[in-house]
C-alpha cells in the first residue's frame, strides 16, 4: 500500500472502531486502479481526493460502506468508460452502489439560480431524494475538501464554487447539525470571495491570541 491509504488506514484503527479494514482496501485498490493516470488540479494524483473524502467520513464515524462509497465517490462520473453502478453493486454491495449512485446523480443538479427561495427549495429537495442522508454527508465531505483546495483552481472557479458552499452545502451542513463543517465552509468561503478582508482578521485573530 502507499502513503495515501497507510494515512487512511492509520486514522481508521486510531479510531478503534470496527471497521472492515479488507472491504475498505479492496475499494482503495479499485479506486486507485480506474483514476490511474488522473490528476487534480494541483498536480498531485487524483486518488489523493477520495482519500481526503474517506478520512473526513471517518472523522464523521460513519460506517464501513461510507468510507468505501467516499473512496468510490468519483468512479462512475469520471471513469464511465471503466465502470458503473452495476459493477460497484457487484464488488462492493448494494448499500456502496446505491450511495455512490446518490453521489453521482447530486453532480447533475443545477447550481445556476442563487435566490434565496430557490437555494432553500434545492436544499430540502437534495434531503428528500436522497434515499440515505449518508449521501448527503459524504457530498458535504466531498465538498469540505474541494473547499480546502481551492487554491489551485482558476478564479472563476473559485467564485462559482464559493457561490454554491456558501447558499448550498453551509446551510445543509448546519441543518444537519455539522457546526464545525458548517464553520469551515464558511471561513473558506470568506479567504476565496474576500481575501484581504479575511487576511485582516486572520492577523488580529492572531495578533489578540495572547491575550485570550
Amino acid at each position: 500500500m502507499d502513503e495515501f491509504y497507510e494515512q487512511l488506514q492509520e486514522q481508521i484503527l486510531h479510531t478503534g472502531k470496527n471497521y472492515d479494514l479488507e472491504k475498505i482496501r479492496q475499494a482503495y485498490e479499485y479506486a486507485k486502479e480506474l483514476h490511474e493516470g488522473q490528476y487534480r488540479a494541483s498536480g498531485e494524483p487524483y486518488i489523493s481526493h477520495p482519500v481526503a473524502v474517506a478520512q473526513i467520513v471517518v472523522e464523521l464515524e460513519l460506517d464501513t460502506d461510507s468510507v468505501c462509497a467516499a473512496l468510490l465517490h468519483d468512479t462512475v462520473e469520471d471513469c464511465a468508460d471503466k465502470t458503473d453502478v452495476k459493477a460497484l453493486r457487484a464488488k462492493f454491495g448494494d448499500t456502496v452502489g446505491d450511495l455512490v449512485d446518490g453521489l453521482t446523480k447530486l453532480v447533475h443538479i443545477p447550481f445556476a439560480d442563487k435566490e434565496e427561495e430557490s437555494m432553500e427549495n434545492l436544499r430540502k429537495m437534495l434531503l428528500a431524494m436522497s434515499r440515505d442522508v449518508r449521501v448527503i454527508l459524504i457530498k458535504l465531505c466531498d465538498r469540505l475538501h474541494n473547499m480546502r483546495t481551492l487554491g489551485s483552481m482558476p478564479p472563476h472557479k473559485q467564485m462559482k464554487i464559493t457561490s454554491e458552499t456558501i447558499y448550498l452545502f453551509a446551510p445543509l451542513a448546519h441543518r444537519l447539525g455539522l457546526y464545525a463543517i458548517k464553520s469551515e465552509l464558511e471561513d473558506l468561503t470568506l479567504k476565496y470571495r474576500f481575501p484581504e478582508e479575511y487576511r485582516q482578521i486572520e492577523q488580529k485573530i492572531h495578533e489578540t491570541e495572547p491575550d485570550r
